[in-house]
């Protein structure tokens, strides 16, 4: 390929790209097309976004970690709930995600899938297309099966809290909010809050 064929600067963020109520999009992410991020959501290092051809939506405070790749499939876009993690390395091609959902480290989620509210998808887990989770599902496998039932919301939904305070501090230059002991004590205060609220 000549160096005629490359733009002389290629933006991170495309033109059609609705970031303005994210809570944090790290300099190092990547995203093009229809993709929308609502209020309180976050993408980390090196976090891809494709969206040609359908939306990508990310819900309220969801956070997109980092090394994750969200792309549209050919008929769908990719709809993420709110107060979802998607964890290091996995992979969203067109599906639907609930609210308060944990996709687990390297997890694949292909065309099709959707995934009921308060579930988990273990590490590595291989949705093939077309796979339906209905809420409360506890999925892992290659290919992946439910597991186990349970409602995850309270601790999915506190995994996604502690990452949008950790967006807040990372978009004011703070690295360290995790350590401190003011931190662990309110995030202790949260997941009781939220442990009685799902009970």
């Amino acid at each position: 390929m000549s160096n005629d064929a490359l733009p002389i600067a290629f933006p991170r963020i495309g033109p059609d790209v609705k970031v303005a109520q994210a809570a944090f999009i790290h300099p190092s992410a990547w995203i093009y097309g229809d993709a929308q991020f609502d209020e309180g959501a976050s993408m980390w290092l090196n976090a891809t976004i494709r969206a040609e051809m359908h939306q990508v939506r990310i819900g309220e405070f969801s956070n997109i970690q980092d090394q994750v790749m969200i792309h549209v499939a050919a008929s769908a876009g990719t709809i993420v709930g709110a107060w979802c993690s998607i964890c290091h390395g996995a992979t969203l091609h067109g599906c639907k995600l609930g609210d308060n959902v944990l996709v687990g480290i390297g997890a694949t989620i292909m065309d099709g899938c959707e995934i009921g509210d308060n579930s988990v998808i273990a590490g590595h887990s291989f949705l093939k297309e077309g796979t339906i989770i209905p809420p409360n599902s506890i999925v892992a496998g290659a290919p992946a099966v439910i597991k186990a039932t349970r409602n995850s919301a309270a601790a999915n939904r506190l995994n996604a809290w502690t990452y949008w305070k950790n967006a807040n501090a990372y978009a004011n230059g703070d690295f360290r909010l995790w350590s401190r002991p003011d931190f662990l004590a309110e995030r202790q205060m949260e997941r009781d809050r939220l442990l009685h609220e799902f009970s």
